[in-house]
């Protein structure tokens, strides 16, 4: 499969009583179809946000670290179908939010944590979710939590990646382990 590196549209609001989150946490396309799976996720899209805003950038511009860029999710939520505070639970069950620029074998800022609020009850669950998360660990968070910037779509090959290009399943309810070796 030859990978296709257009940009796609960014995603927007599709009803006027969703709300967007954007969230990130190590390799976008595992977090990405956490997301997918999850019952009042309507559309994600996989991206770069929380670097310099020169205009849209790709994946081996924010591989190289120079753009500060995070790998991250953007997306579209139901929120009387699923709560911020659910898609906060996923976000912390996902990742280690304790290993700083990195998840596992990705090393770089651009797999940092960090959740990216788009309006002030988004901060606030946020700050509280993290405080409550330290408990849980001896090490310090190194989740930054930042309002939402600009968001560059990645390229139409990472999108969607583990349903489209490894099979996995992204149906909503769906318990599959995520395999990502990416």
């Amino acid at each position: 499969m030859s990978k296709d590196k257009s940009i796609p549209s960014l995603i927007q609001l599709t009803r006027p009583d969703t709300e967007l989150a954007t969230f990130a946490a190590g390799c976008f396309w595992s977090v990405e179809l956490v997301y997918q799976r999850k019952e009042g996720v309507i559309q994600t899209q996989v991206g770069y946000t929380g670097g310099s805003d020169n205009g849209q950038v790709s994946y081996e511009e924010v591989c190289s670290g120079a753009t500060g860029h995070a790998e991250a999710v953007r997306l579209e939520f139901d929120p009387k179908v699923v709560s911020y505070e659910s898609l906060l639970a996923a976000f912390w069950d996902k990742h280690d939010p304790t290993q700083g620029n990195r998840q596992g074998n990705d090393i770089g800022s651009q797999y940092r944590s960090a959740v990216f609020y788009h309006n002030e009850k988004q901060r606030e669950l946020a700050e509280a979710s993290k405080a409550e998360k330290q408990k849980h660990y001896d090490q310090p968070i190194t989740t930054e939590i930042k309002p939402a910037g600009n968001f560059y779509p990645a390229e139409v090959y990472h999108q969607q990646y583990l349903e489209n290009r490894t099979g996995q399943c992204a149906s909503k309810g769906c318990c599959d382990n995520i395999r990502c070796y990416g």
